[in-house]
């Protein structure tokens, strides 16, 4: 464990209706552990409903850094995802980054 180098946080976004997860959650989250100084994502999941969809985006998210922002990781989710939750996925990892750049104006230090 590194305690104080990375961070956990959560995007959320509703869900659209007719999706299997809708019947289990109203909304969708996205989480991550990242990489305080560098904003890079070392894992990441996603409350889609079946394992293999949340291994997915989890590998789509993973290396991205949020200090560059998300678009390239969006276009990803556009081009390779194809199910009801894109733009929920879409929302939910905006979220994130703005919870991201949140945490980075507060300058948390990091521990040695």
């Amino acid at each position: 464990m590194c305690f104080g180098k990375t961070m956990f946080i959560a995007g959320h976004a509703r869900l659209p209706q007719g999706m299997a997860a809708k019947s289990v959650f109203d909304t969708l989250t996205i989480t991550a552990e990242v990489d305080i100084k560098y904003g890079v994502i070392l894992e990441a999941s996603c409350t889609l409903a079946t394992e293999q969809g949340q291994k997915y985006i989890g590998s789509l998210l993973k290396g991205a850094s949020l200090k560059d922002g998300v678009d390239e990781v969006v276009d990803a989710i556009k081009t390779f995802y194809r199910g009801k939750a894109t733009n929920a996925l879409i929302a939910a990892l905006k979220d994130l980054e703005i919870h991201f750049q949140k945490v980075q104006s507060e300058k948390i230090p990091l521990q040695k």
